[in-house]
């Protein structure tokens, strides 16, 4: 991708990526003693993203942590789920309706 509108939006989807595989990671440790719950705090490593710098993967504050020292919780999982999935379908329809758009000015408005 060559403007910056598609740098930004893949980017974007690189995070939603990457936080996708960090949930996946948090629920199958959803039982490991001592796991700690990951995550990215997103619109900040948007932000770093122009300039290059790489995401920084952090323990996430204030969870309840179990007897076992584990504080991933399914409910927060499942939450952040939902939202990353919202992120990649708004990201990939603007992809998708710009794609269609430069499909168009090289076919020519047939219409």
């Amino acid at each position: 991708m060559v403007d910056p509108v598609s740098n930004q939006l893949e980017r974007y989807m690189d995070l939603v990526s990457m936080r996708q595989k960090l949930v996946a990671a948090n629920i199958a440790n959803a039982d490991t003693p001592g796991y700690r719950t990951q995550d990215i705090d997103f619109q900040t490593e948007l932000r770093n993203a122009e300039s290059g710098a790489q995401p920084r993967v952090v323990e996430v504050p204030d969870l309840k942590v179990k007897n076992d020292g584990n504080d991933v919780s399914i409910d927060r999982e499942s939450r952040m789920l939902a939202e990353n999935d919202l992120r990649f379908r708004l990201a990939s329809g603007l992809l998708k309706d710009k794609f269609n758009l430069i499909k168009q000015a090289i076919q020519g408005d047939k219409t």
